[in-house]
């Protein structure tokens, strides 16, 4: 039997602790080493701060923190009433980094929390950024600011409504002080000294922040950084209040959770699909059996041209799509002058006759200091290929970050549809991070088509992790013995996964997305783990043969498919967020507990009895093992009491209300 902690998100090891802080009116949470949801009463002043070790291809090097702290930090945590003075020490190790810093933080009655790291380099290493990271929270979105420059100059601006790939964000850059309206009337002011600071629009990778970081991106890097070298930086944040025009702060308000049904809203249900597996393995009858169970709408299959195994794929890929009885989506990646390649693609096509419902066309490498490749990568696929399945639509935008699609933008005037990839592990990789990232899929799906001039989006793939690096600039290493590749995340198999997929698929529909394609088939990047188990389980402890909760969002989504979306609210979604689905008179609600705490919630919905189902990480198990059986349990008949059904939650569970 699993332990609840792998149940819940993937591993034994519990998750670290947050301590609730005050300065002054400031209301904070401290966890692990950050500084996090920095709030003036209800207003969220700054989202965190935080000090990141970058390598040569940007890779974020894992703080390590001395043994000596219950929570694994070697520090002195003195909090006040309204003040509070936390110090630890961290190690940056990895290959050939080695950085150590020692944090100083200080909050005061007055207000004012000051943020101090020292560190040195014990050893000669390339970096591209070694410093502190402000967050600022996406829904400031609008704030009026007021920048100061290193040389002394003012200038005013604005948080970008629209997702901007500006970098830096104007006129964010050259900062020694950043001052933005967090309020009417009520100013957050963040002065920065150590470095030159500049901000980048955070929401092009799915992050909900705007993010002030140093050093200036305009330097060169990687930047050779000397063994002895001292780097000492100092973030400072004050509230200033306009006596004139500010509103007044109130303590936050422990108000209960609700979930409301906004039945005057709806938006179509995307299109679902899944990856072929990266495993390279067929379906088994009992996989194809399953699968089958998602109503799905397409299979999606990668082909690098330049690869000579690709034929191999789509061979495999056809296969596995008939099975299962559904169209392909075919990505296909085009070295520059591959016109020879799409003619051999086009007779292959040709050979096998796969049933194929829209082409993905990308550029083989997305980020080049030349002219964009995408164009000339749309042209000739257009030549080689519109021909060979005229039914098949033509997409294309980027196989990877938003921020491509918006720097290497495709002829759209040529295309039916644009396209882009997403994950939420760009910048930050905790629990907390990751579902932050939910709301800000729709503001990417609605960017995107404001971008691509109203063309249907088309999100593909969805995925936890990064499927590769496409900002490295030197060699990948391997990945180490006792390792998870870095496309591979134990929270997929794991009551989390479920959680993240049905707030996804929420805010993917509320952004207007057309298509959606998630994770894989089979395996520890699919919805289900192989017949013959993890390779790695002590690292991806999956049961073989196993669903994991996440194929249940899936299967709950998938017998909607065709229907709606309909609006939906929740008081706090960082706590508590879900969908509701419409089709043919029937009305389901999904409401997932987005925290490792448990959480009462009160849903708001018409009607006088539910049927509910849980899924949780006491029959988590049970959901995975027999998934059929566990679908086809009836539910729980609960009455609603003047329109509203209070639900008990566990960490990271999911409920399903079908409206009787």
């Amino acid at each position: 039997m699993q332990s609840p902690n792998i149940l819940r998100y993937g591993r034994a090891e519990p998750n670290g602790e947050r301590v609730p802080l005050r300065a002054g009116p400031l209301t904070l949470l401290y966890e692990n080493g950050d500084l996090r949801a920095i709030k003036l009463g209800e207003v969220e002043v700054l989202r965190r701060i935080t000090v990141a070790v970058r390598d040569r291809n940007w890779g974020t090097v894992a703080p390590s923190f001395s043994a000596s702290h219950p929570n694994g930090t070697q520090s002195s945590v003195d909090i006040g009433a309204d003040s509070f003075h936390i110090t630890y020490t961290v190690e940056n190790i990895r290959d050939e980094i080695d950085f150590t810093w020692q944090a100083d933080i200080n909050g005061d009655a007055g207000g004012v929390i000051a943020f101090r790291m020292a560190g040195v380099a014990r050893s000669t290493f390339m970096k591209n950024r070694i410093g502190f990271c402000v967050l600022h929270p996406a829904g400031a979105a609008g704030a009026s600011c007021v920048v100061t420059h290193v040389d002394g100059a003012t200038e005013q601006g604005v948080l970008p409504e629209y997702i901007v790939p500006d970098q830096p964000v104007k006129p964010f850059a050259n900062m020694q002080a950043l001052r933005h309206e967090a309020a009417p009337g009520v100013w957050a002011e963040v002065q920065f000294s150590g470095d030159v600071f500049e901000m980048e629009d955070q929401r092009n990778w799915t992050d909900a922040s705007y993010k002030t970081f140093c050093t200036p991106l305009h330097l060169p890097f990687p930047a050779q950084i000397l063994a002895g070298t001292r780097v000492e930086q100092t973030i400072r944040l004050a509230v200033i209040r306009d006596s004139a025009n500010a509103k007044a702060a109130t303590a936050p308000q422990l108000r209960p959770l609700t979930f409301t049904l906004q039945p005057e809203i709806a938006t179509s249900l995307p299109h679902i699909g899944l990856g072929v597996a990266s495993h390279a393995q067929p379906l088994t009858h009992k996989e194809v059996t399953l699968l089958k169970a998602l109503h799905l709408r397409h299979l999606r299959v990668d082909l690098r041209l330049s690869d000579p195994a690709y034929p191999d794929a789509l061979r495999r890929a056809e296969a596995d799509a008939r099975q299962l009885g559904v169209p392909l989506e075919v990505a296909v990646l085009v070295a520059p002058e591959g016109g020879v390649a799409l003619r051999q693609l086009a007779n292959l096509v040709d050979e096998l006759q796969p049933d194929i419902i829209r082409w993905l066309i990308y550029p083989e490498v997305e980020l080049s200091t030349r002219a964009s490749m995408t164009e000339p990568a749309v042209l000739l696929a257009l030549q080689h290929l519109a021909s060979v399945n005229p039914d098949a639509e033509f997409a294309s935008g980027t196989n990877t970050d938003f921020i491509f699609m918006q720097n290497h933008p495709p002829p759209y005037a040529l295309l039916d549809m644009a396209c882009l990839a997403m994950n939420p592990q760009s910048h930050a990789f905790d629990n907390a991070s990751l579902m932050e990232t939910l709301q800000t899929q729709a503001t990417v799906v609605a960017t995107a088509r404001h971008v691509a001039g109203g063309k249907p989006i088309v999100v593909s793939p969805v995925t936890l992790k990064p499927r590769f690096n496409p900002y490295a600039t030197g060699a990948v290493p391997a990945t180490p013995p006792g390792h998870l590749p870095p496309q591979v995340d134990p929270r997929q198999m794991a009551l989390f996964g479920a959680a993240w997929t049905a707030g996804s698929i929420k805010y993917l529909s509320q952004g207007g997305a057309f298509s959606a394609t998630y994770y894989e088939t089979t395996g520890w990047r699919g919805v289900m783990e192989t017949e013959t188990g993890s390779s790695e389980p002590d690292l991806f402890p999956s049961l073989p043969g196993a669903v994991f909760p996440l194929y249940h969002i899936l299967a709950d989504a998938g017998e909607f498919s065709g229907g709606d979306v309909v609006g939906t609210v929740s008081s706090d979604p960082l706590r508590v967020d879900g969908l509701a689905l419409q089709k043919n008179g029937r009305l389901r609600l999904i409401v997932a507990n987005m925290t490792n705490a448990p959480q009462e919630v009160a849903v708001a919905c018409p009607g006088n009895v539910a049927s509910v189902k849980i899924i949780d990480e006491t029959n988590a198990e049970e959901a995975m093992r027999s998934p059929h059986a566990f679908r086809h349990r009836a539910g729980n008949h609960r009455e609603l009491i003047n329109g509203v059904i209070t639900l008990a939650l566990l960490p990271y569970a999911v409920a399903r209300l079908d409206l009787i």
